[in-house]
């Protein structure tokens, strides 16, 4: 199957042929036509298997031609915020179309002045968009598509009640779709509250890493795991790797002694500022920093070309974590390979794990490095209950709300931010002609 046979416009088609996307992915196959007929779309696909085009350019012919109208992404992390519009970005540049992406972490006032222009796509995390909204800086009665990318992070990172408030700001005519790489029984609850007979697709099986990621675990007791993974990577020879760990803190500490081992190291986690943050991954993408690591909130939105390798200095909390860690390699359909340095402390999260992948993950010991305390056996792996997640409590409304009107997604006049809900400060509809680079 070819991209034209998908029906996408001329514009995209040649932007894609630019960017040398050949065929279209299973998940692109599947929901490209659904959004372009309109459908409130339920989607599952593994990480790196195309989700972003698979929505992004459905929604862009859309909104092609339709400057009044607009759309809506919400993702869980700066990170993905990031990567997300600038795919949009790319994908629009044969478009008279705008994308946006606001995210914390930086000062409102930057973002109030990129969004002075109004955009067609916008790209937020929940917390930025609620800030953005209480100040009337923007105003989502134009909405026509929303789109939640990454849902089950977005619960597990706690935004359920943000959803909520976000959800009663959006008309009801408004297309709905929830893209999410694993589906615990939470995504099901919010697809209830969300979707209105939403077609489900699901392009890989649910909870699985892509099936060319090599995963294995080395036992090992907790003191000795610096050792060890020196150890490996001088002796495999591996260049570049994304670890993970469990802490702020204990990314420093292993920065710190990877750098004076002489080994070229970075961190990355939420106590670095987004300027930093960025540089950071750019010197990793460029191989000028070998070792990158990083906690969770790196776990998504981090798109970095034929990573080889994936290391869990620690394991994650939450078992879908694991998905998404290791799903850094192997994307795209390349082969990866997955480690994890597991200790006698970690074996209730290795034996999550394994239940929501339906198989034992060997164990190596590594020669020299032996456990004193030994992990535990594995259990015989049964399909169970996946391992509980946040919840999602309160549903957007359903009726009562008032209709959009015309006006993209608009700005409140030139001046300080408002008070919510102060009089005089009415809304502006911007216009669709000057002002504003086309293709941006």
């Amino acid at each position: 199957m070819s991209f034209t046979s998908l029906g996408l416009l001329p514009e995209l088609q040649q932007t894609l042929h630019h960017l040398d996307y050949r065929q279209p992915t299973l998940v692109q196959q599947q929901a490209i036509p659904a959004i372009l007929a309109g459908r409130d779309l339920l989607a599952s696909a593994a990480t790196g298997s195309g989700k972003t085009a698979a929505f992004a350019l459905p929604l862009l012919q859309r909104l092609a031609g339709q400057h009044e109208r607009a759309a809506l992404i919400l993702v869980p992390t700066r990170e993905l915020a990031e990567q997300v519009a600038d795919a949009c970005t790319a994908y629009a540049r044969n478009l008279d179309l705008a994308c946006v992406a606001v995210y914390g972490g930086v000062p409102l006032a930057e973002q109030v002045e990129t969004l002075s222009d109004g955009c067609d796509l916008l790209v937020a995390t929940p917390g930025r968009l609620l800030d953005l909204l209480a100040n009337e800086i923007l105003d989502l009665s134009a909405i026509d598509h929303v789109v939640l990318d990454e849902a089950d992070r977005l619960l597990a990172l706690g935004f359920a009640r943000e959803l909520a408030t976000i959800g009663e700001q959006l008309p009801d005519h408004c297309q709905r779709l929830l893209f999410s790489a694993t589906f615990p029984p939470a995504i099901r609850r919010l697809a209830q509250d969300w979707l209105r007979q939403p077609l489900e697709i699901s392009a890989t099986p649910h909870n699985r890493p892509a099936p060319k990621i090599k995963q294995w675990v080395v036992p090992v007791d907790k003191k000795r795991k610096p050792g060890l993974l020196l150890f490996m990577l001088r002796d495999r020879g591996w260049r570049q790797a994304l670890i993970f760990v469990k802490s702020r803190k204990g990314a420093d500490d292993l920065v710190t002694y990877l750098r004076g081992k002489e080994l070229a190291a970075d961190a990355l986690h939420g106590e670095r500022d987004q300027e930093t943050r960025r540089e950071v991954l750019a010197a990793f993408r460029e191989r000028r920093v070998d070792l990158l690591v990083a906690t969770d909130v790196a776990a998504r939105g981090l798109d970095i070309d034929d990573l080889p390798l994936v290391i869990n200095f620690d394991l994650p909390l939450a078992a879908e974590d694991y998905v998404h860690r290791i799903g850094r390699s192997g994307r795209a359909g390349a082969s990866g390979t997955a480690v994890s340095l597991v200790c006698a402390d970690e074996a209730p999260q290795l034996a999550a794990i394994e239940r929501l992948l339906q198989r034992r993950l060997s164990r190596e010991e590594e020669p020299g490095f032996e456990p004193r305390h030994e992990l535990p056996q594995a259990a015989p792996v049964k399909p169970g209950k996946p391992t509980k997640t946040a919840d999602f409590h309160g549903r957007p409304a359903a009726a009562g709300k008032t209709p959009g009107h015309p006006g993209g997604i608009k700005r409140a006049r030139p001046g300080p931010a408002a008070r919510p809900g102060a009089p005089g400060n009415k809304l502006t509809g911007r216009t669709t002609t000057g002002g504003r680079p086309r293709g941006r």
